[in-house]
């Protein structure tokens, strides 16, 4: 399956989109924690003659304007079936809404695997697509994300419900 790759600059930074074959397969920021290698991306691809990584962009730079709520992709992250359970659950936390390492825990099935729930959402490699910004801590506080708190922050405030929406006045 032929891998490659393309960059866009956002408001966010240089983000790195992955295709494999038919799919999309990593979201990367240039600082990211578990960045792989440039050369496990492939080549670049050729500008504008990509479908799917021009879908892919035009997707991602639509969520992050605030036109889209959700992504409509076909994505194939690479990890073992534990990560996979995990990232489903995550990807069904609806935008405006968080959640936590321990209620994913619960969700699989046993609270004391909060642990290895975070390291699981910590190594997706789709993030934003699988929104793994979305997970914070028990208290609420933002913890852990592989771009970088800020980004996980200006991500949760992009996606923060109107007031109207929210019950609130103001």
């Amino acid at each position: 399956m032929s891998t490659r790759h393309v960059m866009v600059e956002t408001y966010l930074g240089p983000i790195t989109v992955v295709a494999k074959g038919g799919a999309i397969s990593g979201l990367y920021f240039e600082h990211h924690v578990r960045r792989p290698s440039q050369e496990a991306f492939g080549p670049e691809a050729d500008d504008g003659k990509d479908l799917l990584l021009n879908e892919a962009v035009r997707q991602l730079c639509d969520y992050l304007a605030g036109r889209r709520r959700d992504f409509d992709l076909p994505l194939a992250a690479e990890g073992d079936a534990f990560q996979h359970t995990v990232w489903d659950i995550v990807k069904s936390v609806r935008r405006g809404r968080t959640t936590t390492y321990g209620r994913i825990a619960e969700q699989v099935g046993d609270r004391s695997l909060a642990q290895k729930v975070g390291q699981a959402v910590g190594a997706n490699p789709l993030c934003i697509f699988v929104p793994c910004h979305r997970v914070v801590g028990s208290t609420g506080a933002l913890t852990g994300y592989a771009g970088g708190l800020k980004r996980k922050q200006a991500l949760l405030e992009l996606e923060e419900p109107p007031a109207s929406d929210a019950g609130r006045l103001f």
